[in-house]
């Protein structure tokens, strides 16, 4: 009964939710694509083949396991779909939506290898998991009985979170110390309502707040209190910060008012959008209003910056990237919603200096591709005589992330870095060189997705437990 339900990617072919026209969801900062109904996410679901070898979860961080979850949706067994998918993720609202499922689970779709079209992944477990949210399946974190251990965890991002669910579900005490006043990190800040609307993420964060996570917030550690405080307070920290230091771009006229940091910008417009008072915002500095924008980078906070100046009411916005389409790190489905809203993307361009003060524009190098670098791509050459100036009131610097010295911001000399700057931490344990002290996500990883720094917060609350000697059936979800 299962199989006839199942493999109907032959007939069925791929749909996504239906997606708001470009005109109307380029005025607001609400999601864009629509949520399937039942029969339209047990159709899509049923596209699955059912392979003996899942690529589609062997390429998930989290190994998901989607064909189960896929099969019993086809059937109708939502819940059951619903308590699978989360058994192995903490935040599975929020993958669905802002996972790059085309670089995942769905680029890897055996399906999609054969011509027909990837199983619709990301917008299956959108629908489960709002679904349930909806029908009252999110059950509280009650845990079957109190630890006396405390854990105190260092940012409230993804990574932090996925740690505090796991360890609070064992009973232990969890305190999460974050720089912001709000929960969620680039979650909250970082990432732009279209993607991700933020009510999901406050909403989970009252979750684990109602089952007993303690948040303390406006709180920078270094600052407002000392690292050995924490430390001392508890019997396991785990630094879960995320990379805030933003890579810097030099040239003639790059100190030039006008260009500003990406982190600054997104930040902005979601405090914004979230009812905070904003001078950056109002002031004009941070808001691309009525303004000739252009955005280097080719990331998705590049793509997250061009969508946010549009719906700013941007009087143009283009995208400078030093490669082509095809070598671009971002999204390619994030791309084509940038392009469908107005977005201009310069392919092989490459910034050389500014000009104006405030800056009015960006001295361009033309670019083509060379010889493939260490890392396989291609290297962009530079083509002589070229260059040509695109104007610009407002430049925002996409051009990602690195970790703060943390060491030094905190007084922790011991406490051992890689080349780059970010945690040194055993890759199994995720314990740092200081005992019990534990670190996971982009602090460790370097930039990367929210479903790597879920991935590692999980296991690092599981490595947690094993140092409190606690079973491992105590952390089992929900």
């Amino acid at each position: 009964m299962a199989k006839q339900r199942m493999l109907k990617f032959v007939t069925v072919g791929k749909e996504m939710p239906e997606k708001r026209d470009a005109g109307q969801r380029a005025a607001d900062f609400r999601e864009i694509y629509g949520e399937f109904a039942a029969a339209k996410a047990a159709e899509q679901a049923s596209r699955c083949s059912q392979c003996g070898v899942p690529y589609c979860q062997s390429h998930c961080p989290l190994h998901n396991n989607i064909p189960d979850w896929l099969r019993l949706t086809a059937e109708g067994r939502l819940e059951e779909a619903y308590r699978t998918s989360q058994h192995t993720n903490t935040l599975p609202e929020i993958c669905g939506r802002i996972c790059p499922q085309d670089r995942l689970c769905e680029g890897n779709c055996v399906i999609e290898q054969a011509g027909h079209g990837t199983v619709t992944i990301g917008a299956v477990e959108k629908y489960l998991t709002d679904t349930a949210w909806e029908e009252g399946w999110v059950e509280p974190i009650a845990p079957s009985h109190e630890r006396a251990e405390s854990v105190g965890i260092i940012g409230a991002g993804p990574g932090g979170l996925a740690a505090a669910d796991m360890l609070r579900r064992a009973g232990v005490q969890v305190t999460v110390y974050d720089r912001y006043d709000r929960a969620g990190g680039l979650l909250t800040y970082g990432i732009p309502g279209f993607k991700l609307e933020k009510d999901i993420v406050l909403r989970r964060v009252g979750h684990l707040e109602e089952g007993g996570v303690s948040f303390v917030l406006e709180c920078n550690v270094g600052e407002d209190i000392p690292f050995g405080e924490i430390r001392a307070r508890h019997d396991a920290v785990l630094i879960a910060t995320g990379v805030y230091k933003s890579r810097d771009l030099q040239g003639p006229g790059s100190g030039a008012r006008g260009i500003v940091r990406a982190i600054d910008y997104l930040t902005a417009s979601n405090r914004k959008n979230l009812g905070d008072a904003v001078p950056e915002y109002d002031n004009g500095e941070l808001n691309a209003a009525g303004r000739r924008v252009v955005v280097i980078g080719g990331g998705d906070t590049a793509m997250d910056c061009v969508r946010t100046a549009i719906r700013q009411g941007a009087k143009s916005v283009k995208c400078l990237y030093r490669r082509d389409r095809a070598n671009m790190p971002g999204s390619q489905r994030e791309v084509q919603n940038a392009e469908e809203e107005g977005v201009i993307f310069e392919w092989l361009t490459a910034p050389r200096g500014f000009a104006g003060e405030p800056v009015s524009g960006v001295m361009v190098q033309k670019m083509r591709l060379g010889a493939p670098d260490a890392s396989g791509r291609q290297r962009p050459e530079v083509i002589e005589g070229a260059d040509y100036v695109e104007p610009a009131d407002l430049v925002i610097k996409a051009l990602g992330f690195e970790p703060e010295e943390i060491p030094a911001l905190w007084n922790v000399p011991e406490l051992e870095v890689t080349r780059w700057g970010t945690i040194k931490a055993d890759f199994r344990s995720h314990e740092t060189s200081l005992p019990g002290v534990f670190a996971v996500g982009d602090i460790v990883r370097g930039a990367s997705l929210v479903v790597w720094a879920i991935r590692d917060g999980r296991e690092a609350a599981q490595s947690i437990l094993a140092r409190f000697g606690a079973d491992g059936l105590d952390i089992a979800a929900e």
